[in-house]
């Protein structure tokens, strides 16, 4: 993969806008939910538990650490369900929550971090063709891990994921205009990284 097939891997404006669950259906669940019913609750967990998993994986590189921190994203989202407003999507509070267990499990720990694994099912929004899921997508793990932080986040949460720039803004607890200013400076330090 050359720099420029990257930059268009990543060209976040590119990729197929991820389909959004119908907001109806999932009103109705988080209110059943947040009323105690335990089946909506499971819905829910069932909707987004693959997206929550993939980001946990991308950020720790550690699949035991990932699912642990995916496991811990729902107990915690049941446990503050009442607390929810849906001024934000739902699965916006998630990767929130998801974000702030894996920002601490990564400072708390220090697991070696596992390669991408070639199985690990592709994203909705992200690229899947084979020759990027082989040896391309180690090496765009390596320089994921390579990025701070901030940029590392953004990059997984816009790109890989598929979240637009509000809701990665959301996700973030910053402005719009600095996911954009965020995902060009990631961009630029991965292709640099990726040309070394």
């Amino acid at each position: 993969m050359t720099a420029s097939s990257l930059n268009s891997a990543l060209g976040c404006a590119a990729l197929p806008a991820v389909a959004t669950p119908d907001e109806a259906l999932e009103a109705g669940l988080v209110e059943a939910a947040q009323g105690g019913c335990p089946d909506a609750f499971r819905s829910l967990v069932e909707r987004h538990q693959q997206r929550i998993y993939h980001f946990c994986f991308h950020y720790l590189r550690h699949a035991c650490e990932a699912r642990e921190a995916c496991q811990d994203t729902f107990i915690r989202a049941h446990r503050a369900l009442g607390s929810y407003r849906p001024r934000a999507r739902f699965s916006t509070w998630l990767f929130r929550i998801a974000l702030n267990l894996c920002r601490d499990r990564a400072r708390r720990r220090r697991v070696p971090t596992e390669a991408i694994d070639p199985e690990l099912p592709c994203p909705r929004g992200a690229p899947d063709d084979s020759a990027m899921r082989d040896a391309d997508l180690a090496k765009l793990d390596r320089g994921l891990a390579a990025l701070p932080e901030k940029f590392r986040a953004v990059i997984v949460l816009s790109c890989l994921d598929g979240l637009s720039h509000a809701e990665c803004a959301a996700v973030l607890k910053c402005s719009e205009r600095s996911v954009e200013g965020r995902l060009y400076r990631a961009r630029r330090k991965l292709a640099a990284w990726w040309e070394e």
